[in-house]
């Protein structure tokens, strides 16, 4: 018995019970066809609304919901809602990403690549959401380079066979090809502060590009527990077990293998450069004439066939680079903007770890975050006995009040004709780095005692206070790389002269800081107290003047236009733009 039909007439109305069972099944297929044909037109209706509405919701609310899910939010949404308040000729205002333009704004423009594993290096990732967009673009031949610097790397790095081959050379009674598989190095030796580390591993880092060869970096596991890695699936921290890591504490410029040595001794020529291994390099601050020879293109094409090259320095070097004529072509495609040389690598190569990058987070958040304007102040007093220089902090306030960071204060008594102004009134928060305490006690006690003129709410903050540079001890550098990276956030920067604490801060931020001017004596106020940077990059303290040509001494601060002598040191080069 077909039980399906009889579960079909009981549910045809009464009306046409006396048709026939053909002319029932006819009625069926006609009422099962037209209930078929409404459902296709309700759901093809649904399909063409929702989509609308969805665009409608994502247009009026996408903005309040977008990263909801991301503990970084908050700070997203300062800086989208409450844009950071500079003067109009700051170039800072400007921005580099397009969202038409660049599908990840955490790469920088292209300057850096996806693929790395996101929860080992959480600021290579987050860092754009506490830092305005750079005014400067990486030229697409920058970004060239470093791809190729990048597969350079990764097949001639530590682990490789190329390197296996390489190495094998540094060993007693080892012959080979003195160019194994096409890698050579350069092995930047750990010395000196964390700011001269940083501004001189970027140095060698270009020279490296410059010449093909692969940047290895001493530093153990201090150095990764204060930095990320930089490229992807390989690494640029030396081995421990490098052949020549046990003779590195001899190298000197007095070394027999010390190229200036060599050069000093008449002992290195096209042909007896052929048959060495490696030399050492010294291009410390304390380098001699003929360490300086470096700087020279006819000892360039000699260095060009040794396959490992040891540099110890401390310096910035790379404006002498742009000197060097084999050069001056490649790097004028590298950096269109000559200033930002330092700023371009520095956002390349230094990606606080992840244990660095909790000490920045949660103070930005707890400190700065809410502010309208954050202004950075780095104090650094070379004399660290002096303690606090009455002169210092006159030429601080005369620094940040007559350049308009900062408010002056109100007069005993003015602050009863002026009525606070919710609208005109802004909270500035000013983040001190300093050795010691007392400048911060000075300019928290003033600034709470007393009102503004502008009636602006000032907030002075300084995350630590170390006493004196202690290099060895490791939590001591996680605090000063957190503080330097603190400095590169804010909107308006003021640094010390001569402190390469600020120079980092003032590259990675892309700032063109205010630097307060070395005081030359303890009696008399400069005039000016300070002085706008000409270029985010750092200076060159200690640059060879000598004419490689001509063999004589010049200024090579006067050779071309966008090598200057710098703001705070009188002999230094700097970088900076033709205009």
């Amino acid at each position: 018995m077909d039980l399906y039909r009889s579960r079909r007439r009981l549910s045809i109305p009464k009306a046409i019970d006396t048709q026939t069972e053909e002319q029932l099944g006819v009625q069926e297929k006609r009422f099962r066809l037209f209930g078929v044909m409404r459902i296709t037109e309700i759901l093809a209706y649904f399909m063409v609304i929702v989509p609308v509405l969805l665009v409608i919701m994502v247009i009026f609310f996408g903005h309040d919901s977008y990263g909801q899910g991301n503990g970084f939010a908050k700070a997203s949404r300062i800086i989208q809602i409450k844009p950071n308040v500079t003067s109009e000729d700051d170039s800072t205002l400007q921005t580099d990403q397009n969202p038409k333009d660049s599908v990840d704004v955490s790469l920088l423009g292209g300057l850096l690549v996806p693929g790395f594993n996101k929860d080992t290096c959480l600021s290579r990732y987050q860092s754009h959401l506490y830092r305005k967009s750079s005014p400067y673009k990486p030229s697409s031949y920058l970004i060239s380079k470093l791809r190729a610097y990048e597969e350079l790397h990764k097949r001639c790095g530590p682990g490789t066979r190329p390197y296996t081959n390489a190495e094998r050379l540094l060993k007693p009674k080892q012959t080979g090809d003195p160019e194994p598989e096409g890698c050579k190095y350069v092995v930047w030796m750990e010395f000196s502060g964390l700011g001269n580390r940083i501004i001189s591993i970027a140095s060698a880092f270009l020279y490296a590009m410059l010449t093909d060869r692969v940047l290895l970096v001493e530093g153990g596991e201090q150095f990764s527990d204060l930095f990320c890695e930089p490229f992807l699936d390989t690494t640029w921290l030396l081995p421990k077990d490098f052949t020549l890591a046990n003779q590195f504490t001899g190298f000197a410029q007095h070394s027999p293998r010390c190229h200036g040595e060599m050069l000093k001794r008449k002992l290195i020529n096209g042909s007896s450069v052929l048959s060495l291994s490696y030399l050492y390099l010294h291009l410390a601050h304390d380098y001699n004439d003929h360490d300086k020879m470096f700087f020279c293109e006819e000892d360039q094409s000699l260095l060009k066939n040794v396959p490992w090259l040891i540099m110890r320095t401390n310096n910035f070097f790379a404006p002498s680079l742009f000197l060097i004529p084999s050069f001056e072509e490649e790097l004028g495609l590298m950096f269109p903007e000559k200033g930002t040389v330092f700023h371009h690598l520095g956002r390349y190569l230094f990606h606080p770890s992840n244990h660095v990058w909790g000490l920045i987070t949660r103070y930005y958040e707890a400190y700065l975050a809410k502010a309208d304007e954050r202004i950075g102040l780095q104090i650094r007093v070379f004399d660290e006995k002096s303690g606090v220089s009455p002169q210092v902090t006159k030429q601080i306030l005369s620094c940040v009040q007559n350049e308009e960071l900062l408010p002056k204060l109100s007069k005993p008594g003015e602050e009863q004709h002026k009525q606070p102004s919710e609208e005109g009134s802004k909270l500035k928060a000013v983040l001190i780095t300093s050795l010691t305490t007392g400048y911060y006690e000075i300019l928290k006690t003033m600034y709470w005692e007393n009102p503004t003129v502008t009636r602006d709410v000032i907030g002075i903050h300084q995350p630590s206070h170390e006493g004196h540079q202690q290099t060895e001890k490791l939590m001591h550098n996680r605090k000063a790389w957190a503080e330097m990276y603190l400095l590169s956030l804010t909107d308006k920067l003021v640094i010390s002269a001569w402190s390469t604490f600020g120079y980092v801060a003032q590259g990675l931020g892309g700032l063109r800081a205010w630097i307060l001017y070395k005081q030359e004596n303890q009696t008399s106020l400069l005039n000016p107290p300070c002085g706008r940077a000409m270029s985010p990059d750092p200076c060159f303290h200690a640059p060879p003047y000598y004419d490689c040509k001509a063999k004589k001494g010049i200024d090579t601060g006067s050779v071309v236009p966008h090598v200057r002598h710098c703001e705070d040191i009188s002999w230094g080069l700097k970088l900076v733009d033709n205009s």
